[in-house]
């Protein structure tokens, strides 16, 4: 774990604490009252809230807060595998098992923990899992907030394995939002998508921007790394930045879905949309040795500024 002790505390800024169920949590915190929350259940981040003490994720009133039960919300590790479209359990064994901190991890640039306090998390495999995914490995997570309450997770997966292997992997972030049916996506317009809702056929975004008005389960393809979740209602807009995460999945359950699963409130569709990060279509590939890095980050802006100077393809904002 770190600091910047020239701008804060070290003990203001990184806590330990646990849940009800006894699960190890580690809280960080900015200067100016921004806070994430991270379980080591899933090395999940649960809550991301702004300087007005604003919960910015959607986590279900319903959802399960009790291992091996993956959590509804937050921000879930999928590895190594997204979806159903393997041998493994949906979305992989990640973001059910307990993970651990890591206190020498290998160092990362400077300005990945400049001026932020951070937390590093591994997770490597059980017995169990070797039997289920017969391959050794490091994945280490690095959850950073900075002093103005952006998010920024970096994950580095390591084979230290004796044969190559592929995965699949993915942030699945839950976004708070006001209204569903309010809500814009840009920076996905004129890409090729995967439609989850009918046998993965791939298919060309049409639209200006993804709108909401049902069940919506699309990864997009070869996506610009800035993409912007505009919700009109709160006048603000979740950007989301990626590096070595190709893919983004857009998923909404909708009332239907939404009824039939029990980790999930009937109507709370409404004030969630998913949009994650991903490696989907081209899984990697690790030889012996090899690592793997990805990259998200997340901050929010007022809706007029993103407007008026969000260009996707030719400017990181």
């Amino acid at each position: 774990m770190g600091h910047s002790a020239a701008v804060w505390d070290y003990k203001a800024a990184v806590e330990m604490t646990k849940d009800w169920n006894g699960i190890d949590h580690v809280v960080l915190r900015s200067p100016l009252g921004a806070s994430l929350r991270v379980s080591m259940h899933g090395g999940q981040v649960t809550s991301w809230r702004n300087e007005q003490g604003e919960e910015l994720l959607f986590t279900s009133s319903k959802a399960i807060f009790k291992p091996p039960k993956a959590v509804r919300g937050g921000i879930p590790v999928c590895f190594p595998q997204f979806g159903n479209c393997g041998l493994l359990e949906q979305h992989g064994f990640a973001r059910n098992k307990i993970w651990r901190v890591d206190d020498n991890p290998p160092p990362l640039p400077l300005t990945d923990s400049q001026g932020k306090s951070f937390i590093d998390l591994l997770l490597k495999p059980s017995e169990e899992d070797l039997k289920g995914w017969p391959h050794s490995f490091e994945l280490r997570l690095r959850v950073c907030l900075a002093i103005n309450g952006d998010l920024s997770l970096i994950s580095r997966v390591r084979n230290i394995n004796g044969k190559p292997f592929s995965f699949s992997f993915a942030y699945h972030t839950y976004l708070s939002v006001s209204d569903i049916s309010e809500v814009r996506i840009e920076g996905l317009e004129t890409l090729d998508y995967l439609d989850n809702l009918c046998q993965r056929e791939r298919f060309t975004e049409q639209g200006d921007a993804l709108t909401f008005e049902s069940e919506v389960d699309r990864i997009y393809l070869s996506s610009p790394n800035v993409i912007a979740v505009l919700d009109h209602e709160r006048k603000r807009t979740f950007v989301i930045r990626k590096e070595g995460l190709p893919d983004v999945v857009a998923w909404n359950p909708w009332e239907k879905k939404s009824k039939a699963m029990v980790d999930f409130g009937d109507e709370e569709y409404k004030r969630m949309v998913c949009v994650n990060g991903a490696v989907i279509e081209k899984p990697i590939t690790l030889k012996p040795g090899e690592e793997w890095t990805g990259r998200l980050d997340l901050s929010v802006v007022c809706s007029t500024f993103c407007s008026d100077h969000l260009d996707f393809q030719t400017r990181g904002l």
